[in-house]
C-alpha cells in the first residue's frame, strides 16, 4: 500500500512540475510597445561595437575591449578612467552650427564667426531643406580638406502658414508651421560656400526657382530646377556636385559648380522619366581614383550603381539585374571593390556582397539569409555584420571583404522564451492580373485551432519608400501583432505595389492615382483570407498610419460591405492638403491632375461609409495636417455617415513615449469592442 501511494504521490508530483514547466507568460502592451516600461527587456540583446582604424573594440558602459577578427577573443583595452583622460578632438560637423535661425561656424582658431544675420523664420540656414525628401537629411556639408563648407539657404517666405495652436499656453497661442501645399507655392533654395581662408561666403549660380502665383493648369512645368538635392564635393575640394530636379521632378541632372567661385561648369548626366526620378543619394567618389565616381539610378528599372569617369564624360552601368542596391556601404580599397546590401537573393532579404569594380562580379560577404546590416573598417578590409532571420532574435558576426568567412561574436538569446508566443509566417500571392508575387505576413492567434473561425484585422501602410514583410525576425512582424493575436485575432499584412525594393515599375504603378493599385492588391489579400476555413469573413478590420491611414479608410469607404472595423491613424484625406514635394511626386499638381484628385480624395467617399470607424490623429500634426481628418468629419456630418475620433494634444503625426501605449491600448479596446 505504502509504495502503491508513493508511486501515485510521484506521478502526480511529476504531473504538476510538468504543468509547470509548460505554463507561459501572457504579454502587455508595456512589454511590447516601445513606450513601454518593460520594452527594452523584450527586444534581443546587442553589444555595441566601433570600428577604430581596422580594429574591432566592443564597447560596454565602464569599459572596451579590442576582439581578434579571426577568433572573437576579447582583451580590455580602456576602462573609464583612461577613456576621460584622452584629448577629444573636434570633429568637422561639430565646427558649425544654427543659433536663433542664424549661421555660425568655429574657424580654424577655434573663433566663433557669424555668418548671417537675416536668419528667421522666413529664411532658413544650414538645415535640411525640401521637408527631408530625396535622401536630405542635414543642411551643411565640409569639404574633405575641412577649409570650405556648404550650406543650404532655405527661403519660405513665399509658403503658407498652417494655423497650429499651442493649448499649454495659458490662452492658446498661435504657432504657426510653414507648410507648401500641394499645387500652391513653395519655398526657393540656394547653395552657399564659406571659405574658412579667405572669409568669404559664396552662393553657386543655380537655376532660379519657379516663381509663378499661378501654376500652369496642365501640362508640363517650366523645366527650371527647383530641388537641389544630395551635395556632395570632390576629393581635392574644389568641386560641388549636385542632382538639380525640375517641379514635375520628372527630369533630374547631375551638375558640377566651381567651389570658389560658384560657376556653373557642366551637366554630367541627366536623366528624365514621364512619371518621376527620384535622386536619393550623393555621389561617391572612388578612393583610389579621384576621376571616377559612383551614383544610384533606377533608369533600367532597378536600383543600381552606374561608375562615371570624368576624364571620358560618360557612365557605366556596374550592377544589373532584378533586384534592388539597398545601400552602397564604403569600398575596400586593397581589393578595388565597392560593398554593397541588395535583395538580390530573396525580395525579403537584405545581404552583403563585394562588388568587384573592374569586372562587376559580386562575392555573397554573409550566411545568405536573412535581413543583414553592415559597418565597415576603415580600409574596408572587415565588416561587421548585424542581422536577424525569421527564427533568430540576433546575431553579429564579422569577416573580411576579401576572403569572407564570417566568425560569429554574439548571439542573443530569445527574449519571449518565455511567453506565449503566435506563428509567423510568410507567403506570396499575385495581383490580380496574374503577374506580380506580393508579399505576405500572417500571424495566427495564440494556441491557434484550425477548426475555429477567428477576426481578422488587416494592417497596411501601401505607400512609397517603405515595406512591412522581410525575413527578419518573426518576418519584421510589429510587436503589437503579437498582442492582437494572444487576443484571439489573426493578423495579416501585405505588401501591395507602391511599397519599397521591388523596382521603379512595382514603385511607380500608383503614380496620378494613389489608393487605387494598392487598394486593388490589398483586395486580393482579401480574397486570400476568405478562402481560409479558418477566417470569419464577418469579422475582417483593417488599421493602419499615415499612408496606412489613409489605406484604412479607403478600403473601408469602397469596400463597406468588407470591413466591419476600422481604426485610421494620421490619414491623409485629400492629396491637395499634403506637401508639395511628396505630393505633386506621385500625383502631379491639383491644376495638372484634378480627376487623379478627385478620385483619390475621401471626402468625395465619406456617404459610403458604414463599418465602425475611429479616427485619431496628433492635434499638432505637422506631416500629416489636422485639416484632413476634420474635413472628413465635416463631410461625414452633411452625409450622416458615423466615425469616431480621437485626438493626442500636443503630439505631432507619432505618439511619442507612454502615449504610444495609450494610442494602441486604444485601438486594440476598439478592435475589441466592435470587432471580437
Amino acid at each position: 500500500m505504502k509504495a502503491r501511494f508513493l508511486a501515485v504521490a510521484v506521478l502526480l508530483g511529476l504531473c504538476s512540475l510538468s504543468s509547470i514547466a509548460q505554463e507561459k507568460k501572457s504579454f502587455t502592451l508595456e512589454d511590447l510597445n516601445f513606450g513601454g516600461t518593460n520594452y527594452r527587456n523584450m527586444i534581443p540583446k546587442t553589444q555595441y561595437h566601433a570600428w577604430w582604424g581596422d580594429e574591432l573594440v566592443r564597447l560596454d558602459v565602464e569599459k572596451c575591449y579590442l576582439v581578434d577578427k579571426k577568433t572573437g577573443k576579447e582583451t580590455l583595452l580602456l576602462d573609464t578612467a583612461q577613456v576621460n583622460g584622452i584629448k577629444q578632438f573636434q570633429k568637422k560637423n561639430e565646427r558649425s552650427f544654427v543659433k536663433d535661425n542664424n549661421f555660425y561656424v568655429v574657424g580654424n582658431q577655434g573663433d566663433t564667426i557669424q555668418l548671417t544675420t537675416d536668419g528667421s523664420r522666413e529664411i532658413v540656414y544650414g538645415q535640411s531643406v525640401h521637408r527631408s525628401e530625396f535622401g536630405i537629411s542635414k543642411g551643411m556639408f565640409w569639404s574633405p580638406d575641412g577649409q570650405r563648407l556648404a550650406f543650404y539657404r532655405m527661403d519660405q517666405s513665399k509658403v503658407a502658414d498652417y494655423p497650429q495652436v499651442n493649448i499649454k499656453a495659458r490662452s492658446a497661442a498661435y504657432e504657426p508651421d510653414k507648410y507648401p501645399m500641394a499645387g500652391e507655392q513653395s519655398h526657393d533654395v540656394t547653395i552657399g560656400i564659406y571659405d574658412l581662408q579667405t572669409g568669404k561666403t559664396i552662393y553657386l549660380e543655380t537655376p532660379k526657382s519657379n516663381d509663378t502665383k499661378q501654376l500652369p493648369a496642365s501640362g508640363e512645368m517650366d523645366g527650371k530646377a527647383v530641388y537641389f538635392t544630395n551635395v556632395a564635393w570632390s576629393p581635392d575640394s574644389k568641386t560641388i556636385y549636385v542632382f538639380e530636379l525640375n517641379r514635375d521632378q520628372n527630369d533630374c541632372r547631375l551638375v558640377s559648380y566651381d567651389a570658389e567661385k560658384g560657376h556653373r561648369l557642366q551637366e554630367l548626366d541627366r536623366e528624365t522619366s514621364t512619371k518621376y526620378v527620384e535622386p536619393m543619394h550623393p555621389i561617391t567618389f572612388l578612393p583610389w581614383y579621384s576621376s571616377k565616381f559612383l551614383f544610384q539610378s533606377q533608369r533600367d528599372g532597378y536600383r543600381h550603381l552606374y561608375l562615371y569617369d570624368l576624364k571620358k564624360g560618360r557612365s557605366t552601368q556596374l550592377t544589373s539585374g532584378k533586384w534592388v542596391v539597398m545601400e552602397l556601404m564604403g569600398f575596400n580599397e586593397k581589393a578595388k571593390s565597392v560593398i554593397i546590401a541588395s535583395n538580390e537573393i530573396s525580395p525579403i532579404q537584405r545581404n552583403l556582397f563585394a562588388v568587384d569594380v573592374k569586372s562587376g562580379r559580386r562575392t555573397l560577404l554573409d550566411n545568405g539569409r536573412g535581413y543583414h546590416s553592415g559597418e565597415l573598417s576603415a580600409s574596408g578590409q572587415w565588416l561587421r555584420d548585424s542581422y536577424s532571420e525569421p527564427d533568430v532574435p540576433r546575431v553579429i558576426a564579422v569577416t573580411n571583404t576579401q576572403k569572407p568567412s564570417p566568425k560569429t561574436l554574439f548571439t542573443a538569446e530569445n527574449p519571449w522564451k518565455d511567453y506565449n508566443v503566435p506563428e509567423y509566417s510568410c507567403g506570396k500571392l499575385k495581383t490580380a492580373d496574374g503577374q506580380t508575387d506580393l508579399y505576405y505576413r500572417m500571424v495566427k492567434p495564440v494556441d491557434f485551432d484550425p477548426t475555429k473561425k477567428y477576426p481578422t484585422v488587416i494592417y497596411v501602410y501601401g505607400g512609397p519608400h517603405a515595406h512591412n514583410v522581410d525575413a527578419r525576425w518573426h518576418y519584421g512582424s510589429r510587436s503589437w501583432e503579437t498582442y492582437m493575436a494572444q487576443k484571439g485575432y489573426l493578423l495579416f499584412i501585405l505588401d501591395n505595389r507602391g511599397s519599397e525594393n521591388r523596382g521603379r515599375d512595382f514603385e511607380q504603378a500608383t503614380f496620378r492615382r494613389l489608393g487605387q493599385v494598392e487598394t486593388e492588391d490589398q483586395m486580393q489579400g482579401v480574397k486570400f483570407l476568405q478562402s481560409l476555413p479558418y477566417v470569419d469573413a464577418d469579422r475582417i478590420g483593417v488599421h493602419g498610419w499615415s499612408y496606412g491611414g489613409f489605406m484604412t479608410i479607403t478600403m473601408m469607404t469602397r469596400h463597406p460591405e468588407i470591413f466591419k472595423v476600422g481604426v485610421a491613424g494620421g490619414p491623409v484625406i485629400d492629396w491637395k492638403w499634403y506637401e508639395v514635394m511628396y505630393g505633386e511626386r506621385y500625383m502631379d499638381t491639383p491644376q495638372q491632375n484634378p480627376e487623379g484628385y478627385k478620385e483619390a480624395s475621401l471626402i468625395e467617399q465619406a456617404k459610403n461609409l458604414k463599418g465602425k470607424l475611429q479616427i485619431i490623429t496628433g492635434y499638432n500634426d505637422d506631416t500629416v495636417v489636422p485639416q484632413h481628418c476634420l474635413s472628413f468629419i465635416y463631410e461625414c456630418n452633411k452625409v450622416g455617415t458615423q466615425p469616431d475620433f480621437y485626438v493626442y494634444p500636443l503630439e505631432g503625426h507619432n505618439m511619442r513615449g507612454h502615449q504610444s501605449v495609450h494610442l494602441h491600448e486604444r485601438i486594440t479596446q476598439y478592435f475589441e469592442d466592435f470587432l471580437k
